[in-house]
């Protein structure tokens, strides 16, 4: 008897708290006064808020019998790759929030002394510097008058924009872990792209529709010596018409992100799917599961050279790209034998 009492007071409890939580979807011709705003639909979607990451299988180094290290580019105008632009969860705006809010750390992609490669997670990179690489440091703006004097000037914040990056670049590591046999990439770092504008240097998707011999420019690189002025103060010879090369403004990273702890920040965020609303899929699902179209641009290599430094034309490099990730799989073949 007394168990049926505790458990129809049970039951009564429970059937009061879901009333009470679903109160503000009851079709109700009266208004509900409540101290918060009604819920956005039908279903409370508090499983992606509440989530944790899953951390990865702990790996021996005496464990790893291969591993190869390749970096990769994600296209977002692809059509697979169209949920990381979405503007309801916009990838970069994700990474900007948080590292704005101090729940990530962005690290300088300029290679230095200490981080020859500048994706090794060596120098911080403060919010102020952030914003600035992205294009949303302060603008000066100019009032003239009718005389087209300039009569006084200030300095305006510029807006970023998520809409310019359309590409994102991974740093990630191919291991063979021989104690649990299981070949498995993991994710170093993600880095957004960005093509910075910059006056009389035409960006590198209008280079490349015709540009033949033409050189790529990253203006965050640093400059050679030759391209100052000699010890005479003079500047050098400029060359013949036909001798100039077209440059191309190359995308480079504004800044890299540690995977492992954005997966912290990514775990709670939900990608926008457009087939189904109820997919319940993550950011971190998203890069755990590789559910995104890529291409490699570079494999760990002696010499440290992207494909398009010994690679010419976009279909060829292309072509090499898959020949190394092939190259990978491949690999994992040939460890069984049928």
């Amino acid at each position: 008897m007394k168990k049926k009492i505790l458990l129809s007071a049970v039951i009564l409890g429970f059937s009061w708290t879901v009333s009470a939580q679903q109160e503000n979807l009851a079709n109700s011709t009266q208004p509900v006064q409540l101290d918060e705003p009604p819920v956005d639909g039908y279903v409370v979607k508090s499983d992606i808020a509440n989530r944790k990451v899953i951390p990865y299988a702990p790996i021996r180094q005496t464990d790893v019998a291969f591993s190869k290290r390749v970096w990769r580019e994600v296209d977002l105008r692809l059509k697979m790759n169209q949920v990381f632009a979405s503007p309801k969860a916009r990838l970069i705006d994700i990474l900007v929030n948080a590292i704005q809010a101090g729940e990530l750390t962005a690290y300088d992609p300029t290679p230095t002394e200490n981080d020859p490669t500048g994706d090794s997670f060596k120098n911080v990179l403060s919010i102020d510097q952030v914003m600035a690489r992205l294009g949303g440091d302060s603008v000066l703006v100019e009032q003239f008058n009718e005389n087209n004097e300039v009569i006084s000037s200030h300095y305006e914040k510029r807006q970023f924009s998520g809409e310019n990056v359309v590409k994102f670049r991974i740093k990630e590591d191919w291991i063979f872990d021989k104690q649990r046999s299981i070949f498995e990439p993991r994710i170093v770092g993600i880095a957004p792209l960005i093509t910075p504008q910059i006056a009389g240097v035409e960006t590198a998707a209008a280079a490349d529709a015709g540009a033949v011999g033409s050189e790529s420019f990253d203006p965050f690189a640093v400059q050679p010596e030759n391209a100052n002025p000699d010890n005479t103060g003079n500047q050098p010879p400029i060359p013949a018409e036909d001798a100039i090369t077209t440059l191309q403004v190359e995308a480079t990273p504004a800044f890299w992100i540690y995977f492992p702890e954005a997966r912290h920040i990514l775990v709670n965020k939900e990608v926008i799917n457009r087939h189904n609303d109820a997919t319940g899929l993550s950011y971190d699902d998203v890069f755990i599961k590789r559910m995104f179209a890529s291409y490699i641009v570079k494999q760990s290599n002696t010499e440290d050279l992207r494909i398009r430094d010994y690679v010419q034309g976009d279909v060829d490099r292309l072509l090499e790209s898959e020949r190394i990730k092939k190259a990978l799989m491949d690999y994992e073949q040939d460890l069984w034998s049928y």
